[in-house]
C-alpha cells in the first residue's frame, strides 16, 4: 500500500497497489501494520455503505465532535465521487483548509480522514457506491455539519447538485454561526 499525505496534515490518499495477473487482480485494502507505521488510527468500530442513485448527489459535510470524533477510511466501490475533507482542528496550520480528491471504482484509491475533519462527497455518475470504515460509532448528539456551499470554505463542486438532504442544507454558515465555530 502506498500512503500519500494530502495537503492537509494527517489525511492520506492510499493507493492499494493492485497486483494483476492472468487470473485478475489482488489488492490489500487494510493492513494494521502499515497504518500503524504511518501513525494512523487502526481501530474500526463501524462500517457503512452508501448507495447513491443520481449523478450530482451531495452528502455532507459531516463531522463528529469529542468525545467521539471520527476517523474514516473511505473508498468508492462503484462509480465515482468528488471527495472533500475540511480540517477543523483549530491548532492546525491548515485550519478550515480543504482538499478535494476523485475516488473511483477504477482507481481503487482510498482516503484516510483523521478525527476533527468534516467530510462530504458528490457523485459523478449514477449508481455510485461508497464504503466507509469508521474509527468510532455514530453518536447523533455528537454529529455536526458544515454547509457544502459555505462561502468561507469556497469549495468548487464539479457539477450542479441534483440531490441533497434537507439536514445538509440546514447546517449553519461558519460566518454567522457561533454554534458552528464553538462546536469545533
Amino acid at each position: 500500500m502506498l500512503f500519500l499525505e494530502t495537503t492537509l496534515k494527517g489525511a492520506y490518499l492510499i493507493d492499494p497497489e493492485p497486483r494483476v495477473d492472468p487470473r485478475g487482480l489482488f489488492a490489500r485494502t487494510f493492513c494494521v501494520e502499515e497504518f500503524k507505521a504511518h501513525g494512523l488510527n487502526v481501530f474500526v468500530s463501524q462500517c457503512n455503505l452508501s448507495l447513491n442513485f443520481k449523478r450530482g448527489t451531495l452528502r455532507g459535510l459531516h463531522y463528529q465532535v469529542s468525545p467521539e470524533s471520527e476517523t474514516k477510511l473511505v473508498r468508492c466501490t462503484a462509480g465515482a465521487i468528488f471527495d472533500v475533507i475540511v480540517d477543523l482542528r483549530p491548532d492546525s496550520s491548515t485550519y478550515l483548509g480543504h482538499c478535494c480528491i476523485e475516488l473511483t471504482s477504477e482507481n481503487r484509491r482510498m482516503l484516510y480522514i483523521p478525527g476533527m475533519f468534516a467530510h462530504g462527497f458528490q457523485t459523478l455518475v449514477n449508481d455510485t457506491e461508497v464504503f466507509y470504515q469508521m474509527g468510532s460509532s455514530y453518536i447523533p448528539a455528537c454529529q455536526h455539519g458544515l454547509r457544502y456551499d459555505d462561502p468561507t470554505l469556497d469549495i468548487k463542486w464539479p457539477i450542479p447538485v441534483t440531490e441533497i438532504a434537507d439536514k445538509d442544507l440546514a447546517w449553519p454558515l461558519l460566518e454567522t454561526s457561533q454554534h458552528a465555530r464553538s462546536s469545533l
